[in-house]
């Protein structure tokens, strides 16, 4: 392999300045992604901040709509990523190879993992909506339409998919939200101790 084959190498062997800087702006975006992490609710409150401004963005040039839908067809699928558990019970009813959802009382309790996790959908939420704000600065985005059939359309489409998972939800009987930890009673402490 001769001088400057590798990725990102210039003629000398050293790491050139745009790879170096793509590098380290790399670097720094995933430093502040691991920042906020454990802020939730922070996290949530300026990505709906950013659809709220996408959305005046849009009113406001009265055009547009046909990346609005599209953002909001990504959402809907991400959002069914969400709700939806890593391994799917349909799959694995027939099968022994993998874990599944408890779907008796007797059976072991599982927690329930999903197919996407909370923090993969806000970062893919919110690079959605940068992306579609991106879009409305370019006329070629801008594809007339009758934008009411879209919104009948869309709601269609969202009501037809949920109803679809919840069906889902109740046959497999799994719930994918749980407020803090389940504990369970075990047996009443006497208070003895036997001592040898």
């Amino acid at each position: 392999m001769s001088e400057g084959d590798s990725v990102g190498d210039s003629v000398h062997g050293k790491p050139s300045v745009v790879y170096r800087f793509f590098t380290r702006l790399g670097q720094i975006y995933q430093s502040w992604l691991d920042k906020s992490t454990p802020y939730t609710a922070v996290r949530w409150v300026v990505t709906l901040g950013l659809s709220f401004i996408y959305m005046i963005r849009v009113y406001l040039l009265q055009g547009w709509y046909i990346v609005t839908y599209a953002l909001g067809i990504y959402h809907l699928n991400l959002f069914i990523a969400f709700l939806s558990p890593k391994v799917d019970p349909s799959l694995m009813e027939d099968s022994d190879d993998g874990p599944s959802l408890p779907t008796k009382q007797n059976e072991e309790f599982r927690p329930f993992i999903r197919r996407l996790p909370e923090f993969k959908f806000w970062h893919a939420a919110t690079k959605g909506i940068l992306v579609a704000m991106v879009c409305t600065f370019f006329e070629a985005f801008n594809v007339p339409v009758f934008w009411p059939i879209l919104v009948m359309y869309f709601v269609m489409l969202f009501c037809i998919t949920m109803k679809r998972q919840i069906k889902h939800m109740i046959k497999y009987r799994y719930i994918p939200f749980t407020h803090g930890k389940r504990t369970y009673k075990g047996k009443e402490d006497v208070g003895k101790t036997f001592a040898s």
